[in-house]
């Protein structure tokens, strides 16, 4: 939903386990990192579904509101951050998915769920998706309206995704979102609509549904993730700089030049249709890529994906495809494979297998 109110600083570590649920016998062990957004959001009043402050509400307070829960799973819950997620940063992406890998190595733990702001949700779930090697469940929630305002949709969605996390028929699918009572994989799940609780959406359709604590799945990730990734985040601490240009009419090479100028190591390019590319901007894509900045041809359309040497000679300019990818998680991909390689083809390989 919308997330424009100004965010909390950022945490500087995780904080100590913030709430628990009361244990029943032989419940699963779930463990909740907060991160804010919509759903630890809050509106003047119950009409204010799209004027509102995110990142207001701590986590033990979320947890506290949804005894629901202790019939789910053994919560407890930890703030890593109380941000709106247009503000998350590579660096918030690192400490979050250290923290992930970290949790899901410990015995006493079956499932994690994350809470974020809805804006770059996908971008995050992504990210963990490719960089945490575990086959337990991870799953990624948030809200499109607060938890103050008239049908909020925040206390359901997360009660799914502590009942995702808890479930072993969600081992090894990945990195998931719950929302509107889909359930999505990361890779494929993107913000659609902007004032609309089915917000989150997928051309490939959801993998499945949860419905009264029950999950009923329809199909499973084909693309490597999680446990097949080539990309541990336990040895990433940095990501080079990759950076999104997005295309349209009369578009100069302003912003090309400005960021190769400023180091980029990587530049998506968000073209129109088929990934096209202005005739006027090629040869700032072709600087560009003979000083070395890897150019990957994205697409600003929402759905079907960009064909290599369609609309562009890519072999011949020595250019990277994206696929489906949007191009927001094209640049993540982009950056993990050059903490790999600088070679176009493996560059290419990695975008065709994640």
């Amino acid at each position: 939903m919308v997330e424009s109110a100004p965010a909390t600083p950022v945490a500087a570590a995780a904080a100590p386990a913030a709430a628990s649920q009361p244990a029943q016998q032989g419940q699963r062990n779930v463990v909740v990192l907060a991160t804010g957004g919509t759903i630890a959001g809050a509106g003047a009043s119950a009409m204010n579904s799209a004027t509102y402050s995110a990142a207001k509400v701590p986590v033990d307070k979320l947890l506290a509101g949804l005894p629901e829960l202790s019939k789910v799973a053994q919560v407890r819950g930890e703030q890593v951050f109380q941000i709106a997620s247009e503000s998350f940063t590579n660096d918030n992406l690192l400490v979050l998915a250290k923290r992930v890998s970290a949790l899901v190595k410990q015995p006493d733990v079956d499932g994690v769920v994350i809470t974020h702001g809805t804006d770059t949700l996908a971008e995050t779930a992504y990210f963990l998706s490719l960089t945490v090697h575990t086959n337990k469940p991870i799953v990624v929630v948030g809200s499109m309206r607060p938890g103050t305002a008239l049908s909020a949709d925040g206390a359901l969605n997360l009660v799914n995704a502590v009942s995702v996390a808890a479930s072993k028929d969600a081992e090894g699918k990945g990195v998931v979102v719950t929302m509107n009572d889909e359930i999505q994989t990361a890779r494929d799940v993107n913000k659609d609509v902007n004032i609309k609780t089915s917000a989150f959406q997928s051309q490939w359709g959801p993998l499945g549904m949860v419905v009264e604590g029950k999950n009923y799945w329809f199909r499973a990730p084909v693309k490597r993730h999680t446990m097949q990734s080539e990309f541990n985040i336990d040895s990433i601490t940095s990501l080079p700089a990759v950076e999104v240009v997005y295309s349209y009419g009369n578009v100069p090479r302003t912003a090309i030049d400005a960021f190769v100028g400023t180091g980029a190591k990587a530049i998506v390019h968000a073209g129109t249709g088929n990934g096209s590319v202005a005739d006027r901007i090629v040869p700032a894509l072709q600087e560009a890529r003979s000083k070395g900045v890897q150019v990957i041809r994205s697409a600003r359309v929402p759905y079907g994906f960009v064909l290599r040497n369609a609309e562009q000679p890519d072999d011949k300019y020595d250019w990277v495809v994206a696929h489906d990818l949007r191009p927001e998680k094209a640049r993540l991909l982009a950056a993990l494979a050059l903490t790999k390689t600088n070679d176009p083809k493996e560059i290419q390989r990695i975008f065709w297998e994640y």
